[in-house]
């Protein structure tokens, strides 16, 4: 059973920086990095297919520039590092996986449905 455990949020001032990590334990595929907040539905984030040393990535247009998602193969990791945020990057953040071998389309990488595993999620609050 993969389970997945994210670190790494808090509070930060807007223009601050974070970096998120989800600890793997288990095997998977695409990762991704998803983001709730307060009335609000789930929304990708960044994604990174891990079944390869350099994974292909792909970001959300809101934090594209701003965002980087990456993996540590050797400790099993992936990492979120969030650079000049905004008080609209307030939210639960939530890692996600897919089983190993299991793919989609290249243009579901945004889908939360093509993701079988879940994080209970970090805060990130941005805020003077």
């Amino acid at each position: 059973q993969v389970q997945l455990a994210e670190s790494g949020g808090g509070e930060v001032r807007p223009g601050g920086s974070l970096r998120l990590s989800c600890s793997i334990s288990g095997r998977t595929g695409r990762m991704g990095w998803f983001r709730q907040a307060p009335g609000k539905e789930r929304e990708v984030v960044a994604s990174i297919n891990t079944s390869i040393r350099t994974g292909r990535t792909y970001y959300a247009d809101s934090v594209k520039g701003r965002f980087t998602i990456s993996q540590d193969n050797d400790k099993n990791t992936v990492y979120l590092q969030m650079d000049s945020l905004k008080p609209e990057d307030t939210a639960m953040y939530y890692c996600a996986g897919r089983k190993f071998g299991v793919s989609y389309e290249e243009i579901r990488w945004k889908d939360l449905w093509t993701y079988h595993y879940w994080g209970r999620g970090t805060q990130v609050t941005v805020a003077p």
